[in-house]
């Protein structure tokens, strides 16, 4: 009987997602709703386990984990690339390691949900609202106004083409962008300088990668309107942290609406916490009960495969 693994199940929602019964009686499942952030704790708990299900990049597995666990023989990420794996120290170990489709539209709607949010205050309002205060603060509209887009692939895409219907000035900037591509999608390629001065929202929509960590750091932040937004529902390392936070203290842009950060889960002192000008989301880009659904179902179908010795979509190799 394999032992199978779901680790970062935070919602407690893994094993209703999916048939998991299916798989009955070769595999044993068990969820692990709580994050381990600790290595040596989780090579304890993972130790007896053949097979790990990762949700994104919720656990990082590096060499020196995968070392740590002698049964390990099969890894099951949602998504066909996750960062976290050292991809090339699992397959040399003889590890398999398989992947899932992803629906492609849940974290532009957050994208919006947050850019709403910070335009018409509607955190801040509903709190003053359940003060027994009634209209607070003035807030703005999005027809008219400029929106950056730094990233402009499908899922920054998505984003651009929302914009527009909202009758907003789109712009985009990233550093193999084409206008083929702008013109493609009906925006505007500029360069990166010109992007953070004009955008009444930027928006990041960027792979973390060498190239991308770090992109958006004091010189970009000092760019920005005093009026203007910054959000980021891509990786938290794209934004330099203390830049940002430097930033949002003194008050030099209107503010953030941040849904991913350099340590996950946040720590609960952190500092983004304590500042009116933030609003922050705990990595919910990806996080809809239709994702989880494909996710976990795929996984279900990976595992299945594995046993049967017909393993489906397999990676084979770090992404480049």
């Amino acid at each position: 009987m394999m032992q199978v693994a779901v680790l970062d199940d935070y919602q407690r929602a893994a094993l209703g997602a999916a048939d998991w019964k299916s798989l009955e009686p070769d595999i044993r499942v068990e969820s692990f709703p709580e994050h381990i952030a600790d290595p040596n704790e989780l090579a304890k708990r993972l130790h007896v386990f053949e097979c790990v299900v990762l949700m994104r990049e919720r656990t990082p597995f590096p060499k020196t984990l995968i070392e740590k666990l002698p049964n390990l023989r099969l890894i099951v990420t949602a998504g066909m690339y996750n960062a976290a794996i050292d991809i090339e120290a699992a397959l040399a170990r003889g590890i398999k390691i398989c992947g899932t489709e992803m629906l492609g539209y849940p974290t532009a709607e957050l994208t919006w949900g947050l850019i709403i949010a910070l335009a018409r205050k509607i955190p801040e309002e509903w709190a003053a609202l359940r003060q027994g205060k009634w209209q607070t603060r003035l807030g703005i509209g999005l027809k008219g106004k400029t929106l950056g887009v730094i990233g402009l692939g499908k899922l920054g895409g998505q984003v651009a083409a929302i914009g527009k219907a909202f009758g907003m000035n789109v712009v985009a900037w990233s550093q193999n962008l084409t206008e083929a591509r702008c013109a493609e999608i009906g925006v505007s390629r500029v360069a990166k300088e010109e992007l953070f001065t004009r955008a009444d929202f930027a928006t990041i929509h960027l792979v973390l990668s060498d190239r991308s960590r770090g992109l958006v750091g004091a010189a970009e932040l000092g760019l920005m309107k005093p009026s203007a937004y910054l959000v980021n529902t891509s990786r938290g390392p794209i934004v330099q942290e203390k830049a940002l936070l430097e930033t949002l203290k003194a008050g030099r842009i209107a503010g953030a609406a941040l849904d991913v950060f350099d340590r996950e889960p946040l720590a609960k002192d952190h500092p983004y916490l304590a500042l009116d000008n933030v609003l922050a989301t705990p990595h919910l880009g990806y996080v809809i009960a239709e994702n989880y659904r494909q996710v976990y179902g795929q996984a279900v179908e990976d595992i299945r495969g594995f046993i049967q010795g017909k393993p489906v979509r397999a990676i084979t190799g770090a992404k480049r």
